[in-house]
């Protein structure tokens, strides 16, 4: 089972370039963040021809996410649940093959200290709180996506220059290592425990030529899955050409 997560910054706008991803590559699942587009806009047929059933949870303008599988979705479930609105499009879990996935966009937060910023805390918490009361650590279980968080500074080109910044604040660093110590790994982590490898780097200043990036996107799955991950990789080529995303896919192959 080959399994991807992509941050695409708009998917109608990014549409050929996913299309041409998925079939080079033709990952059996494709999480995606960042849609912008609500569901009637999503395009649907577009993925279909391409062979991949969706799941998704659309908002227009901002957010929206999505899970592309080869194989029929069953038991999709959009948002946090519990007694709080989702206003915010971030989370849909799909099951496939027996394996529930969700994809995932943490909020940025803005700044250190800010609204926007005990909302990034809060929504992390919430998932936690999701994962104690629907999920157990011994089921199959993949959460993929864009958690604006670097989760320490081997994921981090310059770590000096971000260490304020909400994408390596201590709390927000917390929250993460909290939702992981639910049961969960990274396995990109697990395959390359060094770092210096990332997945998001700014439009500007050249921070991409440079490799002046941050590691903030990530597979995490249950022990279960992780023990038969025989590989893991950031593609680095999609980030580059005309108008791509801000962010490259990530890539983990389960045996």
């Amino acid at each position: 089972m080959k399994v991807a997560t992509w941050n695409v910054n708009s998917v109608r706008v990014r549409l050929q370039r996913v299309l041409e991803w998925l079939d080079r590559h033709a990952p059996d699942v494709l999480c995606l963040q960042e849609l912008r587009a609500r569901e009637a806009d999503f395009p649907h047929a577009a993925f279909e021809g391409a062979g991949y059933h969706a799941a998704v949870f659309g908002q227009k303008t901002y957010n929206g996410v999505a899970v592309l599988s080869r194989t029929p979705l069953r038991n999709i479930r959009r948002g946090l649940g519990g007694n709080a609105d989702d206003a915010e499009a971030r989370l849909v879990l799909a099951e496939t093959e027996g394996v529930v996935v969700g994809s995932v966009y943490v909020p940025n937060g803005q700044e250190v200290g800010s609204e926007k910023h005990a909302y990034k805390l809060e929504w992390l918490g919430r998932l936690r709180r999701l994962l104690d009361r629907d999920f157990t650590p011994g089921a199959p279980l993949i959460l993929a996506g864009d958690w604006n968080v670097a989760r320490d500074d081997r994921d981090v080109a310059r770590p000096e220059a971000w260490t304020a910044s909400v994408l390596c604040d201590s709390g927000s660093r917390s929250g993460l290592e909290a939702l992981i110590a639910w049961g969960l790994v990274d396995v990109f982590r697990e395959m390359h425990p060094d770092g210096g490898l990332y997945t998001w780097w700014d439009y500007r200043s050249l921070a991409f030529p440079r490799n002046d990036g941050l590691r903030l996107d990530s597979i995490l799955t249950t022990a279960l899955l992780a023990r038969r991950c025989t590989g893991s990789i950031i593609d680095r080529e999609a980030r580059k050409g005309e108008k791509p995303s801000d962010h490259a896919p990530v890539v983990a192959v389960f045996d």
